[in-house]
């Protein structure tokens, strides 16, 4: 039987699973339309997600697998750190990668920050940038060696906003916050360390957005203490 698509019935199959692997790729990197998000003011695109539940100190949000570039780096104080990992990814977006890309800045930057750290000893911070969904699938590779891209899995996040600028010292205390507000109705999460989450630029003055994250272990709780 002759098909629109071909001699063979076979072609309809191979193009079906092709159709379906896109919407798969699609549905998974769920990085999109900044005007899907009242955060992301500044970038055309932005990591999005669904909010499972929430109450008057934070909110549960559900984030899908998506491919980031990142760099990790050790400093006394986050702020340095910071500073250090921006310029290496910054890098990476303006063309030091193997394809000489110009890659289109996203929202948010993500720093890792892991906890046990004593206040005279160096913390390590993992910054990431979310790669803009035409490089989900095959993102260049980096030439720096001290970049690399790696794929989240899909993850809830307990999440606490607040705005200003975020620094070291405001970061850990929303942290605290946070992990004390989660205690306080036993919910399970990972305490090893949270993740310092930033939407604008420098150049913005004014309505700014920092989120804290803590990655939430089993099921959800947002009833209150």
């Amino acid at each position: 039987m002759k098909s629109y698509f071909g001699s063979s019935d076979g072609s309809l199959v191979y193009f079906a699973a092709f159709v379906g692997l896109l919407l798969v790729l699609t549905a998974e990197a769920r990085v999109g339309n900044s005007s899907e998000s009242l955060f992301c003011t500044e970038t055309k695109e932005c990591l999005l997600y669904d909010v499972v539940c929430q109450n008057g100190d934070y909110e549960v949000r559900h984030y899908d697998s998506v491919k980031w570039v990142s760099t990790v780096e050790k400093s006394m104080v986050m702020e340095m750190g910071q500073m250090m990992a921006f310029r290496r990814l910054f890098k990476y977006i303006t063309g030091a990668n193997a394809d000489g890309a110009k890659i289109e800045m996203t929202c948010p930057v993500t720093i890792k920050v892991e906890k046990g750290a004593s206040f005279w000893e160096s913390n390590t911070y993992t910054m990431s940038f979310v790669l803009p969904s035409n490089f989900q699938t095959a993102p260049p590779k980096p030439t720096d060696e001290k970049v690399y891209i790696h794929e989240s899995t899909h993850m809830k996040a307990y999440v606490r906003s607040y705005g200003g600028w975020m620094m070291g010292i405001r970061d850990k205390m929303q942290a605290e916050s946070l992990a004390n507000e989660l205690d306080s109705v036993q919910a399970s999460y990972v305490k090893e360390y949270h993740y310092a989450v930033g939407y604008d630029s420098p150049m913005k003055m004014w309505n700014r957005h920092n989120e804290v994250w803590y990655v939430a272990a089993g099921e959800p709780v947002c009833s209150s203490p």
